[in-house]
């Protein structure tokens, strides 16, 4: 079997140094250098010769994220690396995955060319904005899923009362997931936008009158369709609001939006670091489930075990 190699992107290395732990092997040594102007110059300083090379570097803001993991993989492919796997756990661009009006790129079938074009054999992500976004790649995907996180700690809590919701009619799936894993039943948040991340109206399709409520979404950005979905469901009779989000990109004013909303918790994984604390705000780790799909993946075994399963 190939060695296998960690490395980490410099924004990345909270989540890569955990999941080398639980992977029980070092991260190997990359050094970042930085021209006056800004320019990035990855140096890799140990052997990957015929290595399986794991990248893990998550794509948020700013774009120097995503240039520093092409680079890294374009200077592994250049050493002659046996296979390389680029670990994006939050795959930004991913909501720009269709033209849905005219003259607009399709971002992330632009971002599958880009990791293909530098040399990745293989991409391992979680949560992708939409499932499809799978076949905008020509090399493997393993698309994790944060259920197995969120599933095993809503174990340990009282869901006698709880009803699951989509913020908006695309999550449905996601929310439907825990509803039927749990046998909860499921109501959906229909929003009306003005534009991007501006919310005109929220109308909560089902009952709610008294139920602890737990919305479902892959990710929060200024969080105002979140914060508005949770005032909405509490107009109409819920009892508490909790919401469970897999990438807490949280830009703009969505600390002060969460923490004056009626959202009583939110919990997140750690794809993507807090910018600042929030009481309301509870963060659960994916770099296990991370090391042991680096570990499946490097072993050739099934990739499947990591899901939920019933």
């Amino acid at each position: 079997m190939p060695e296998i190699k960690l490395f980490s992107g410099t924004e990345s290395r909270y989540l890569a140094d955990k999941i080398a732990d639980y992977y029980g092997y070092p991260l190997s040594n990359v050094e970042v250098k930085k021209f006056s102007d800004g320019e990035m110059q990855p140096i890799i300083h140990d052997s990957v010769r015929g290595t399986y090379s794991f990248f893990i570097q998550s794509t948020f803001a700013p774009s120097e994220n995503l240039m520093e993991l092409l680079l890294m993989i374009d200077s592994a492919k250049r050493a002659s690396a046996g296979y390389i796997t680029a670990v994006v756990p939050y795959f930004g661009y991913a909501r720009q995955d269709r033209k849905d009006k005219p003259r607009v790129p399709i971002s992330a079938k632009l971002m599958a060319n880009l990791l293909q074009a530098a040399g990745a054999d293989r991409v391992m992500t979680m949560d992708l904005h939409a499932d499809q976004i799978q076949g905008f790649f020509d090399i493997p995907v393993d698309h994790l899923q944060s259920e197995i996180l969120f599933v095993d700690h809503l174990k340990k809590m009282d869901l006698s009362n709880t009803i699951f919701a989509s913020p908006d009619v695309g999550g449905v799936k996601r929310a439907r997931t825990y509803a039927q894993y749990f046998e909860k039943p499921l109501v959906i948040c229909d929003k009306e936008r003005v534009r991007a991340n501006e919310v005109k109206k929220i109308t909560v399709i089902g009952e709610v009158k008294g139920a602890d409520v737990i919305m479902v979404d892959d990710l929060a950005d200024t969080a105002g369709t979140l914060c508005r979905a949770a005032d909405a469901l509490i107009e109409k009779g819920a009892r508490t609001v909790q919401a469970i989000i897999t990438h807490p990109v949280l830009s703009g004013n969505a600390f002060e939006n969460i923490e004056n909303s009626a959202l009583a918790k939110m919990y997140v994984t750690d794809t993507i670091p807090l910018k600042r604390k929030s009481k309301k705000i509870e963060v659960l780790s994916c770099a296990k489930l991370f090391a042991r799909a680096i570990r499946n993946a490097h072993e050739y075994k099934s990739i499947a075990a990591l899901f939920v399963q019933k």
